[in-house]
């Protein structure tokens, strides 16, 4: 007698059956029941969103046995070891599991969490693996010890390969350690920033290198760059007082001027012919600079600029670029809850917003990514365990995001609803 799921992927079964079948009510074992869902997730148009939905919320003891099962069915395994899918408690499992190829594992590192990333390097299969290592050491969330170990093991590993050619590297590379500390006056902000950007220029050299070309083409186009909140640099005196020097360099007597500029500067309206010359040349003036600038040097920008220029570069079109703006010593959580809303930005970015630990801290970050409808799926079912029941009521009415996310909201609502009353 062949299997359900042989059946469903020969679609000999009814509709109504493949519906009961994305929801995880059919009466079969539980590891083929996974194995229907994960298909129906990855190759149904139909019921793929609900099948991802039952899945996000499968229960955790049989996708473990799933994780840890060398035999368990190939799709299965690619399903849970795929980035966007990833869920932390069954990560010593996959790495325990020999069906799991080095390639899934190698593109699941590349963006683990720190507290993730420690579990890992306390794994023989990761640190005896190089290609496991290098994907690690790409990892935009290292902390400065764990990128010390990691380039520490993969030393090692290279030695052991080809001793001769690592003994010659070796001295050159300490060498080129010592000139990125920052000179003595520079001040400790100056210092992070500076090894900031050269530790996010050396991890991503190869997609620099591959990008160093493209210019600078903001998501939404130039002309959405006028009606973004950039913030404004002019106040009302310092138009009226940039107005009085304007005089000044236009009036033959210095002194009328001047008392002409004071003048102005008292006035609390200020005509609009005054104020509206300085905010387009302003904001012109980063967007001329930026343009001038190459990928690497719109990616220093991004973490040692204005809070102007980062809101400019966080809608570049180039994804290195974008993600640096997140990397940024100096980005404040107003700026990322600012972000999380914005629809005219690279899904990259929103995707890589809650992999910071620090943003998810930030209700108001979480609550903007998962109301907005330009980020993944997945991510926006992922966070939201974490919003409140008068959040989930207005996203279950919100018109603009997806129907999974909104039929989730309204079950999580009416089930929180329910436990509180």
């Amino acid at each position: 007698m062949p299997r359900m799921i042989d059946l469903i992927r020969a679609s000999a079964v009814p509709a109504n059956l493949v519906q009961s079948a994305s929801r995880g009510s059919l009466a079969i074992p539980p590891q083929e029941m996974l194995e229907i869902l994960v298909h129906l997730a990855t190759e149904n148009k139909v019921f793929g969103d609900q099948a991802r939905l039952t899945l996000a919320g499968w229960d955790e003891a049989i996708c473990r046995a799933a994780a840890v099962n060398a035999g368990t069915a190939r799709p299965v395994l690619s399903y849970f070891s795929a980035p966007e899918n990833f869920r932390p408690a069954l990560f010593d499992a996959l790495l325990a599991n020999p069906s799991v190829p080095e390639e899934s594992l190698a593109a699941l590192v590349a963006s683990l969490t720190r507290d993730i990333v420690d579990i890992a390097l306390n794994n023989d299969r990761v640190v005896h693996s190089e290609k496991i290592l290098s994907a690690l050491a790409d990892n935009p969330n290292l902390n400065g010890i764990q990128s010390a170990t990691i380039d520490e093991r993969l030393t090692l590993l290279r030695r052991s390969h080809a001793p001769t050619e690592v003994t010659e590297h070796t001295p050159p590379a300490s060498s080129e350690i010592t000139p990125i500390d920052p000179a003595p006056e520079l001040s400790q902000e100056e210092k992070e920033a500076d090894e900031g950007v050269a530790k996010y220029i050396s991890a991503h050299a190869a997609e620099i290198t591959s990008d160093a070309e493209k210019p600078f083409q903001p998501v939404g186009g130039i002309e959405g760059l006028r009606a973004t909140d950039i913030p404004d640099p002019t106040e009302p005196m310092t138009a009226a007082l940039e107005a009085g020097q304007h005089i000044a360099a236009t009036t033959e007597d210095g002194a009328q001027a001047a008392a002409a500029g004071s003048a102005a500067a008292a006035k609390t309206a200020p005509s609009t012919a005054e104020p509206a010359v300085p905010v387009p040349q302003a904001r012109g003036s980063a967007l001329q600079r930026i343009s001038k600038l190459d990928v690497k040097g719109r990616i220093q920008l991004a973490m040692k600029g204005s809070k102007e220029e980062r809101a400019l570069l966080v809608r570049d079109g180039t994804k290195i670029v974008a993600l640096a703006v997140l990397d940024s010593p100096k980005i404040s959580d107003s700026e990322v809850e600012k972000f999380a809303s914005q629809k005219n930005v690279l899904e990259a970015l929103l995707r890589a917003i809650p992999l910071k630990r620090r943003f998810m801290k930030q209700y108001n970050v979480v609550r903007n990514l998962v109301f907005n409808p330009r980020t993944p799926i997945d991510v926006s079912l992922g966070l939201m365990k974490n919003i409140l029941v008068a959040d989930l009521k207005n996203l279950s009415g919100n018109k603009e995001v997806s129907d999974t996310v909104r039929k989730l909201a309204l079950r999580m609502f009416k089930q929180k609803l329910s436990a509180d009353k």
